[in-house]
């Protein structure tokens, strides 16, 4: 299947793997990218941008299909040196790069002079086309089903893409509850081309997490995610367990005087306790609606190949015996 985005970052498949904290290591990116995907390293899971030099040069050993970095600029508890793993980036030979998070724009002169192609995720059109203006080469349009921070404007992407459609001129993906082959052909009939997908890849054989983990998605339906922090204007969707209750509970109680020390106990370092150690409550995980569609754990060549052939069978069978 050929769309703009194959065509921009030189892949088989419109399929992205978004970056995702202490999930986007080599093995990950390079299990995707060879399955003809986009696989991508998490920058900022690397805690120095000499580990992230280290993982790109690990990831070029378990494929020589393209792969990209994760960078997200955000507000947070420390300040990383942005530039420094931008070098790490650029030295190891990587010309793709997901941005998300704050816009990227004082950094896109650095990426754009070594050839790097950008893609920025946003969770609104008006982002979107900020993107677009700033030169970024590509939008992963993130809808409010998305695991972690889906924005605070709460608009699903059966309105999202459509509208990001007759706005931008360059290509975009579909980002947030994708999972399947259906709705791959879903986002291109609404003007995407392509999707990313985060929640659904952890839920595969390579993917570099406890079995705990990959089993809570198994068992979790649709309606098992929440959203947290909104009254901070961070809103993250999360999979429920006692940690996410007492999040909730200080919310409640706290309402708008909540602060961020509040619950730094269930939103802070605890993302190796669940990915590594399958900690299950230990903390809040980003988690998307997605996971009420997953009902099992296939290699990542296994998870792609199905959505691929049944996307193909779909417009070429279905949405043929509805055409006049």
């Amino acid at each position: 299947m050929k769309t703009r985005i194959t065509e921009l970052f030189g892949i088989e498949h419109p399929i992205i793997q978004g970056g995702m904290h202490h999930v986007g290591y080599a093995e990950m990116a390079a299990a995707v990218s060879n399955a003809g995907g986009l696989g991508i390293i998490t920058g900022l899971t690397q805690p120095t941008p000499a580990d992230l030099a280290n993982e790109i040069a690990r990831c070029h050993e378990m494929t020589d299909k393209p792969f990209g970095v994760n960078l997200t600029f955000l507000p947070g508890f420390a300040n990383p040196p942005y530039p420094e793993y931008i070098e790490a980036i650029i030295n190891g030979g990587v010309k793709i790069v997901e941005t998300a998070g704050r816009s990227p724009e004082q950094y896109m002169d650095l990426m754009k002079q070594a050839g790097i192609k950008v893609i920025h995720k946003c969770t609104s059109v008006r982002h979107a086309l900020k993107a677009e203006r700033i030169g970024c080469d590509a939008i992963s349009v993130d809808g409010f089903e998305c695991g972690g921070h889906p924005g605070e404007d709460d608009i699903p992407n059966m309105i999202l893409l459509p509208r990001a459609a007759e706005e931008l001129t360059v290509p975009f993906v579909a980002s947030g509850g994708i999972g399947n082959g259906k709705q791959l052909v879903a986002a291109l009939a609404l003007g995407a081309d392509g999707v990313n997908m985060g929640t659904r890849f952890i839920a595969t054989k390579e993917a570099p997490v406890h079995q705990n983990v990959k089993d809570a998605l198994v068992a979790a339906s649709e309606l098992d995610t929440t959203l947290i922090m909104r009254p901070l204007r961070n809103t993250e969707r999360v999979l429920k367990n006692a940690a996410v209750e007492r999040i909730i509970e200080k919310e409640k109680e706290l309402g708008d005087k909540i602060q961020i020390n509040d619950i730094m106990g269930e939103v802070a370092g605890v993302y190796p306790k669940i990915m590594s150690e399958g900690t299950m409550d230990a903390g809040a995980w980003s988690c998307g609606m997605v996971a009420g569609l997953i009902h099992d754990v296939p290699s990542c060549q296994e998870l792609v190949d199905s959505m691929m052939k049944e996307a193909n069978d779909i417009i070429n069978a279905r949405l043929k015996a509805f055409a006049s």
